[in-house]
């Protein structure tokens, strides 16, 4: 089973790859949802790293209807971080119909020749999960990262199966709420991947505050998402 960490930063990364994954999924703000890492960042993972990178690119949190300046800026790091060396990209969008906008994606992949393409999980709120994975099959999409269309993906197997079973070139790998606890009967279904970050929330409290009169709270920065290293050793070698 092939073992995709997110991370958003290179110490994070660094600890997936010493843990054993397979690949990293790179971005940034993964408590928003992830948002296209910095090309600073991006470069020093492909320095950095033994194992594929595949990058997010999400100009923004929110929803994944993008006007034409986001989606040439969208396109831009697509050929910036191809011309980098990345493995691969991540990335899903949608029509103002809250389809998938078939135009863009096309000339994203013409734009990833030669890389892995995956489409994120704005597949979680298409209306018509079956026909979307026709469609983006059509469009030579490599991988479809998803819930089953719930919060949690362990809620989502029944969707999740569906999809895995009338899937003939795409790779559906379950993503979201992957933990010790149940990354078991992804393994044992029969995915061949899966998507996890394997982190914590940490509170700014136990950072030392030398201010006493505005803190990291007062500027809106409650918690820090960090990687908790031996769990996913833990996680990945349980699928092996």
């Amino acid at each position: 089973m092939l073992v995709e960490v997110c991370v958003q930063n290179l110490e994070a990364a660094l600890v997936a790859q010493k843990a054993g994954a397979d690949r990293i999924e790179l971005c940034s703000e993964l408590g928003l949802g992830g948002i296209t890492p910095s090309f600073g960042l991006v470069k020093s993972a492909v320095k950095h790293l033994n194992i594929p990178i595949h990058v997010l690119v999400r100009p923004r949190a929110g929803d994944f209807v993008y006007s034409d300046f986001e989606f040439e800026a969208m396109t831009a790091d697509v050929q910036a971080f191809k011309e980098i060396g990345v493995a691969g990209i991540v990335i899903g969008i949608l029509d103002n119909d809250g389809a998938i906008d078939s135009a863009r994606m096309t000339r994203v992949r013409e734009e990833t020749e030669g890389l892995h393409l995956t489409f994120h999980r704005a597949f979680d709120l298409l209306a018509e999960p079956m026909d979307s994975l026709d469609r983006l099959e059509g469009m030579e999409i490599d991988t479809i990262l998803t819930s089953g269309q719930k919060k949690q993906a362990s809620d989502g197997i029944p969707l999740l199966f569906e999809l895995h079973y009338r899937a003939k070139t795409i790779t559906v790998m379950p993503g979201g709420g992957i933990r010790p606890g149940n990354i078991a009967k992804f393994h044992k279904a029969g995915f061949a991947a899966i998507h996890f970050s394997g982190t914590t929330q940490v509170d700014p409290a136990a950072f030392p505050q030398n201010n006493e009169r505005f803190t990291l709270s007062d500027l809106g920065h409650n918690t820090e998402l960090r990687i908790q290293g031996e769990e996913v050793r833990q996680m990945i070698q349980s699928v092996k």
